[in-house]
């Protein structure tokens, strides 16, 4: 019997990982999520990616209205776009501007910072807690740290102070009978000059009354300058510095390797044969082209959504994407093209510049420069041109700092994080290398295979996170990994990886994951990097981490005060 008189039975919905409440809702995978699994689905890097929203927006409800501030009597129902206001239906003044429902503005603009809520949800919030964590640790480590930076500082300045003593020591044991006569002898031809200056003086006021003996004295006489002495200065260098900056979370802090690579999934994409070069539009979204006339826009379906039909014949990285999402690529022609995001103009960028013959072309995010590899159709030789955004000529790299050609062929570029320019050229049948300059062309290495002694024959390239490069061999069927100076680090994929002669590479920098074209029409995407650190386990670990290295000579190397 209900004693209140009520009898109210409640339904609260549960999380679909655990007993907690649901407070938020993934539309990717369907799951109702609590607070803390919401934490975790949005910093795997497997799901980071999926549209997490607050479990209202699942029904598209506002939950309260708000009382309009000029007409307290009323709700506000309305959005005016052209003032950027809340309105209610007496607020007459903004009849005549654009009008939306209250409820449609505030969809709309939640839509615009969706990327924004994503990227705080799924990396600023982890950053931050990385960087807690290094606090946390920070506090036992940096009051030694402080001590032994004191007592340096302490023997230093003592040692300095000595110095002094016995530089000042000695000059007055020494000087002091030399400084003495300089003083006397300046303090005579001071007295000589005051008697000098007296008689200038004198005679001035007598000529001022005669226009030409003025004249004539002002022109012949001369008044002597009064100099000082030189000074001997005394520098002592120490070695003592102070440098201050804002606390910063690297990426290797972050992520770090798979002791293998695991397949995420696959796609087959309708319309092509062989995935020669891949282009990313969005995470679930691309381009892709093979040996002969196909260029197709597809979805993580494998179906074609665009094809373009006028691009060039040949086997490497004859198309890109800008940061708008503009498709830019070689034509049969050779020239340079840009197609909108519609899919319905396109705009010519570059001309092909006879006798060179455009292998290439790679947007640089960074910058929206333009870097095209060429071949000399006279010549036989290679070289890459960079260009900005309008298709004026920036820099080309053709030799190194002996005067050699540095490329033969170049068919596939890209950047890595330190700005180097990193281009696959072919040599010659079964032999090419990696060639990587700077930013501004300045030759640095050449990577021709692994230890092994195997030559490679470069293909699709590209590079990740932490610096690596990444570059399919045709050689050996094998995608190889180097670091960012040319040394060789692993056989990231093989055929043990369920990999079929890899032609193509493209990493996705929001995802984390690597997308492989293939000699069939598959495109397979691996995870091979993962999260360093969960957010449970993070201090835990960090935390025996700095205890091995508690030694202040190595640990202050690595600390940054804030």
């Amino acid at each position: 019997m209900d004693t209140l008189g009520l009898c109210t039975q409640l339904k609260v919905r549960q999380c679909s990982q655990c007993q907690g409440d649901t407070e938020f809702c993934c539309n990717t995978c369907k799951y109702d999520l609590c607070l803390q699994c919401k934490e975790k689905h949005v910093i795997d890097l497997d799901i980071k990616h999926h549209d997490v929203v607050i479990y209202r927006e699942k029904f598209n409800y506002i939950p309260r209205q708000e009382i309009c501030v000029r007409h307290p009597d009323r709700f506000y129902e309305m959005f005016c776009q052209s003032c950027e206001l809340s309105v209610c239906f007496r607020c007459l003044e903004h009849r005549k501007h654009q009008i939306l429902d209250i409820r449609t503005a505030y969809q709309a603009t939640r839509q615009q910072h969706r990327e924004i809520i994503d990227n705080i949800r799924s990396e600023t919030l982890y950053n931050c807690r990385v960087l807690l964590a290094q606090i946390q640790t920070n506090i036992q480590t940096c009051p030694p740290q402080i001590y032994y930076r004191q007592s340096q500082m302490s023997t230093k300045a003592q040692r300095l102070k000595d110095l002094i003593d016995t530089v000042v020591c000695d000059v007055k044991t020494r000087y002091r009978g030399v400084l003495i006569n300089r003083i006397q002898q300046q303090k005579r031809k001071m007295k000589r000059q005051l008697v000098y200056l007296q008689n200038c003086e004198d005679r001035y006021e007598q000529s001022a009354n005669r226009a030409v003996q003025f004249l004539l004295f002002i022109k012949t006489s001369r008044v002597p300058e009064i100099k000082n002495s030189p000074s001997q200065l005394l520098s002592v260098i120490t070695e003592i510095q102070m440098t201050t900056g804002k606390r910063q979370v690297g990426i290797d802090e972050c992520v770090k390797l798979m002791s293998t690579p695991v397949l995420h999934t696959s796609v087959f994409v309708t319309g092509v044969s062989r995935v020669i070069h891949i282009s990313r539009v969005m995470s679930d979204r691309v381009w892709v082209s093979d040996y002969y006339n196909n260029l197709i826009l597809t979805d993580t379906t494998g179906d074609a959504i665009h094809r373009v039909t006028d691009r060039a014949l040949y086997v490497g990285g004859l198309h890109t994407v800008n940061n708008f999402g503009e498709l830019i690529y070689i034509d049969r022609k050779r020239n340079i093209n840009k197609l909108s995001t519609d899919n319905q103009t396109v705009t010519r960028l570059l001309q092909r510049p006879s006798p060179w013959y455009p292998l290439c072309v790679y947007c640089f995010p960074s910058t929206g420069d333009l870097m095209v590899g060429m071949w000399n159709t006279d010549t036989k030789t290679g070289k890459v041109t960079r260009y900005n955004s309008s298709g004026q000529h920036i820099l080309t790299i053709e030799h190194d700092n002996t005067g050699h050609t540095l490329y033969s062929g170049p068919t596939d570029i890209t950047e890595n994080n330190n700005g180097d320019i990193i281009v696959s050229d072919w040599i010659k049948y079964n032999r090419g290398a990696v060639v990587v300059t700077e930013r501004g062309g300045i030759y640095r290495f050449s990577y021709t295979g692994p230890p092994s002694g195997s030559p490679i024959w470069p293909r699709g390239i590209c590079t990740d996170a932490l610096s690596h490069i990444l570059v399919c061999d045709d050689n050996t069927d094998t995608v190889q990994m180097i670091d960012k100076d040319g040394h060789f680090l692993s056989l990231l994929l093989t055929r043990q990886h369920a990999i079929n002669k890899p032609l193509s590479l493209h990493y996705d920098d929001k995802t984390y994951l690597l997308w492989v074209g293939t000699d069939t029409n598959t495109v397979s995407v691996y995870r091979y990097l993962q999260r360093r650190y969960s957010l449970t386990d993070y201090p835990d670990s960090v935390e025996e981490d700095t205890r091995e290295e508690a030694d202040p000579k190595t640990c202050c190397q690595r600390c940054i005060l804030v």
